[in-house]
């Protein structure tokens, strides 16, 4: 048996272990979906698909509460597949193995999927307790956020009956959130040629590891390495001794800042020994850099057997004065706000195949205009550098409603529940209410979770007191939602 079923409340932890134990990737997530729509059936709870995909359940409001405002409980069942490099995972077919250390509950060497798995374990619990007292309740469980809120752009306005949204997908308990950042992906490409590898150099796997990564929206504030810009940093620098190029493969996730980053370079046999002290400084130089945020970072060099092909010269030196040039991390902190990022950059991937290298950024702003201008930024460097950029997946940010009747609602609850009040907050990360909301535009939102730490890594982990002071305080909130 699972040491999470002894957790509390059990009718929450319930859920999530089962959800752990079905493969959700983002993009894969049929086998989740499927599970929903059995959860309905064995509980005889009104649901639908929609066209999309995403998984809509009713409830009706328990006797003496039908004159209350509608609520949707809304999360996404997507998972982020990350994994440390020395873990063996398929997380198409693998099941997560949470563990708990202390007060906090781990996956092993995966990310824990909490984000968004526990919101989902919420709502299912709502749905299945017939003892809660609560007004007419609808869940909204979409898909593919983390990857492109697929589903949050492909809901159409008709399919929920509600007037508040109760967004269970923020990481810090305590906290209401009641407006995030938009964003916007960035993919650049360059072609490249291949040329036959000259056996007047040796081959080395460059690799740069260690580093913590973390969620571009919540982490970005951190200040933490970025594994792509750190591999660049160093290419620039091999290119006196005249590095030739053969692979790349850094990052994996848009979302996600780069922990780990790989390349084939090939240096002169005269040579190695000058480029191997170039390394050794610049690894020493961005270990003093970074020594607060990223005490484990580890930039290595071996020799390895050589490949077939060179990336020919010119464009690789392109693509490494773009990589190096392009704007990442923050760019500019809000004026309204404290201790809000409003505009950032993550450049996530960089990787070299069948003849194309590519680079991914996420681009986020609570301010729509300087995500445009941001946008237009980084495509001046990459066509300076003759090569393409393309903008897709742009989403709007949530405008704070600081009158919102729900805001209200929820911070007296919180004030007599806990005895403290609530922080009343934005997020830098992209919260499907941006989406939602402009579909529904009736609709009153507030975002708000348990605490889950450094979510979009193998380190995320879920702070177990938490998640009964989340769930008692959700419980409490739908006693007390205005009426209609």
């Amino acid at each position: 048996m699972s040491e999470l079923l002894n957790l509390e409340p059990k009718a929450l932890w319930k859920h999530f272990d089962n959800i752990c134990s079905i493969p959700h990737p983002s993009k894969h997530e049929e086998k989740i979906v499927a599970a929903l729509v059995e959860f309905a059936k064995a509980n005889n709870i009104e649901y639908k698909l929609d066209q999309v995909g995403n998984v809509i359940m009713r409830k009706p409001a328990t006797p003496g509460m039908e004159n209350r405002k509608g609520v949707i409980l809304q999360a996404h069942c997507d998972m982020v597949p990350q994994k440390n490099n020395d873990t063996k995972h398929d997380f198409l077919t693998d099941a997560i193995l949470p563990r708990i250390e202390g007060e906090w509950v781990k996956a092993t060497g995966t990310t824990l999927g909490a984000d968004n798995g526990i919101g989902v374990a919420a709502a299912l619990a709502v749905l299945e307790d017939k003892n809660l007292v609560h007004g007419p309740v609808e869940a909204l469980i979409t898909i593919d956020e983390e990857t492109g809120m697929t589903g949050a752009f492909g809901l159409k306005a008709g399919e929920l009956n509600g007037d508040i949204l109760l967004n269970l997908d923020s990481e810090t308990e305590g906290e209401l959130y009641v407006g995030c950042a938009g964003g916007i992906d960035a993919t650049i490409t360059f072609d490249y040629k291949e040329e036959a590898f000259d056996s007047a150099y040796k081959a080395f796997a460059l690799s740069i590891k260690g580093l913590k990564g973390g969620h571009s929206g919540m982490d970005i504030i951190l200040q933490r390495g970025n594994a792509n810009k750190i591999l660049f940093r160093i290419l620039k620098a091999l290119e006196k001794v005249e590095v030739r190029v053969c692979d790349i493969n850094g990052g994996s996730l848009r979302n996600a800042i780069p922990r780990e980053a790989f390349c084939t370079i090939a240096l002169p046999a005269t040579k190695v020994e000058e480029a191997k002290q170039i390394i050794a400084n610049i690894t020493e130089i961005v270990k003093n850099e970074l020594s607060a945020v990223e005490p484990e970072i580890l930039i290595a060099i071996e020799e390895t057997a050589a490949p077939a092909t060179f990336i020919d010269k010119d464009t690789m030196a392109r693509v490494i004065r773009t990589i190096y040039a392009c704007p990442n991390g923050i760019y500019r902190m809000s004026d309204s706000m404290e201790n809000l990022v409003e505009t950032s950059s993550n450049l996530a991937i960089v990787k070299s195949e069948n003849g194309v290298i590519k680079a991914c950024a996420l681009l986020r702003s609570s301010v729509d205009s300087a995500k445009e201008d941001f946008a237009e930024m980084m495509a001046s460097v990459v066509e300076l550098a003759g090569g393409n950029i393309e903008f897709a997946g742009g989403y709007p940010g949530w405008k704070p409603n600081m009158e919102s009747p729900i805001l209200n609602t929820m911070q007296t609850t919180y004030q007599k529940m806990f005895g403290r009040t609530p922080k009343v907050m934005a997020i830098h990360a992209g919260l499907e209410c941006g989406l939602l909301g402009g579909v529904y535009k009736n609709w009153d939102m507030i975002s708000f979770g348990p605490t889950i730490q450094n979510p979009h890594s193998p380190d995320e982990r879920v702070n177990i007191p938490s998640v009964k002071l989340f769930w008692d305080y959700l419980v409490e909130t739908l006693k007390n939602v205005p009426q209609k």
